[in-house]
């Protein structure tokens, strides 16, 4: 549930009509100031403490591999349990952790390998309060304001990108690093205040949570199971590896110069984040005008032009330059990939679905700061800079091949239909393996679209987590079918039923348009059973109570 509008806005600025997105949106924009700061004060130091270009990309691999590998546990935690307070958990941490490395800089403790694990315990902090912010947006404005909402994110993170690294480039030359990683912990108190005051409207449960791990296993298969997403998840990976290149080894850009540092290197950073909100603010028009695909093509080779553009020339105002188009496809190629995540998966598994998008973008990211890092130290930064590029080429070349699909059309909203059948049994949630046979009686001639239906019925309830699907039918009586599946408990089921979207439900009504019998087909539900102990499936009627 959103909250109503204060007022009517359209287009790119509609979310701002929800007072609680714009009030966090503002908030947000202190903290990214910070975090860009922080990140601005943490690169140039290991330029300082070492010569080498692979601890030096490390630094960028340091804030995203903690995404890759904690998102989707993050996510599996935001879909069970309440996302406000993972949000202001994690808020906490990083401030907690952003004073540490503030203490450990003044005192003049800090080795590259000590800088490096400060930077992982922050980046292990983004990646707890990403999935569930990011499965937020739906929760703060309507659908049809989705993807205005998470455009606005990325402008908000790309203004104080064109601002935060200049202004962390001044804070490092004149107070030094450890004045940015203070400034970066003070960033996180406004938003920690408008998260306390944001009041979410939740939905009541009906089941008991998921457990933590077979919810992970859910959210696997759900994506696994999803064409589209896999698709949205191999490109955004491959995006992430080439793109970082540029990311990661502009610290060593900017040493380049004989006038290179810390000021510079904040400078270029700000022109690659005047390229990103120039990108973000012209994404509707580009959207409106290209398909998917053509957006993601055109980031890639946006990306590719920066990236060989820097390997190629050493004069600084080109390189400068060059940063726009990079900025820009940047925000392009990764709003789109959130967006179409968020349209196309329901809301009880979104922040599982966003949290395996960005383990597979920021697993790219980390594995490239390192491989670019390696490359650049062995073979010289132009090379690495040229090689990045030619694989962003690659990148577009094979949307031939992975092409991004559009945005989702189906309705994804719960649709409501269940009721807990009344049991004979006395069922335990744990109780099972269930198994569920559907009852069809089908006329020859319509055999064919029933088989097709059926089609889109397996791959809906497997997704959903159904196991061992199967349509049976009858020897002696050709017109009966049946279809069965196993649950692995009655919770389970109930959950498997509760999951079913209004989309999912047109293939449902449409099966039975074509069911011949009376009534809607028969649903049997049975329990597996090769034992059955005197405290289990104890009839209620007549139940025989056991010391």
């Amino acid at each position: 549930m959103t909250q109503g509008r204060t007022n009517r806005r359209e287009g790119a600025l509609a979310p701002f009509g929800y007072p609680d997105f714009r009030r966090l949106w503002a908030a947000t924009l202190v903290s990214n100031f910070g975090g860009l700061v922080q990140a601005v004060g943490a690169a140039w130091l290991m330029t300082q403490l070492t010569d080498s270009a692979t601890l030096i990309a490390l630094v960028q691999a340091s804030n995203t591999l903690p995404i890759m590998l904690l998102a989707l546990a993050s996510g599996a935690l935001a879909d069970i349990f309440d996302r406000k307070t993972l949000l202001i958990g994690a808020l906490c941490f990083m401030s907690v952790m952003s004073l540490l490395l503030a203490g450990a800089a003044f005192a003049g403790w800090l080795t590259p390998w000590m800088l490096l694990a400060f930077t992982f315990l922050l980046g292990a902090g983004q990646a707890v309060y990403n999935p569930p912010w990011q499965a937020s947006m739906g929760d703060l404005v309507e659908r049809r304001d989705l993807p205005a909402a998470v455009s606005l994110n990325s402008v908000g993170f790309n203004m104080m990108r064109s601002v935060g690294p200049a202004a962390g480039g001044l804070i490092v030359a004149a107070f030094g690093a450890a004045a940015a990683f203070a400034v970066n912990a003070l960033s996180y108190l406004p938003l920690m205040g408008a998260m306390a005051r944001w009041r979410p409207r939740i939905a009541p449960r009906t089941t008991t949570p998921e457990p933590f791990l077979p919810a992970i296993g859910a959210g696997l298969r759900y994506v696994a199971l999803s064409p589209n997403l896999m698709r949205v998840i191999l490109r955004g990976a491959l995006f992430g590896f080439a793109a970082i290149a540029v990311l990661a080894l502009l610290p060593l850009v900017a040493k380049s110069h004989p006038e290179g540092g810390s000021f510079l290197f904040g400078l270029l950073l700000g022109c690659y984040g005047i390229g990103a909100i120039a990108g973000a603010l012209l994404n509707p028009r580009i959207r409106a005008r290209f398909d998917n695909e053509q957006v993601v093509r055109l980031a890639f080779t946006g990306f590719a032009v920066a990236a060989l553009a820097l390997g190629l020339t050493d004069i600084v105002w080109l390189q400068a330059l060059a940063l726009l188009p990079a900025g820009a496809s940047w925000v392009m190629a990764l709003s789109l990939f959130n967006v179409t995540v968020q349209l196309s998966t329901p809301r009880w598994v979104v922040a599982r679905a966003l949290a395996l998008y960005q383990t597979a973008t920021f697993g790219g990211m980390a594995a490239g700061s390192w491989a670019w890092g390696g490359v650049a130290g062995q073979h010289g930064l132009d090379r690495a800079l040229i090689a990045a590029g030619l694989l962003l080429l690659f990148g577009a070349a094979i949307g031939a091949w992975l092409r991004a699909p559009e945005f989702g059309t189906a309705d994804l909203d719960p649709v409501n239909r269940f009721r807990e059948p009344a049991l004979r049994l006395d069922l335990r949630g744990r109780s099972g393996p269930i198994m569920v046979m559907v009852d069809y009686q089908i006329d020859q001639a319509d055999v064919p679209e029933f088989l097709r239906l059926m089609r889109q019925r397996r791959a809906i309830r497997r997704r959903d987590g159904a196991r061992n699907w199967a349509l049976l039918r009858d020897l002696e009586h050709p017109d009966r079918w049946s279809e069965s599946y196993h649950i692995a408990t009655w919770d389970e089921y109930v959950r498997h039923n509760l999951r079913r979207t209004k989309s999912d439900a047109e293939v449902t009504t449409a099966l039975h348009a074509l069911h011949r019998g009376e009534g809607d087909p028969a649903v049997h539900r049975m329990i597996e059973r090769h034992n059955v102990t005197p405290q289990d499936d104890v009839p209620l009627v007549g139940k025989i109570e056991v010391p």
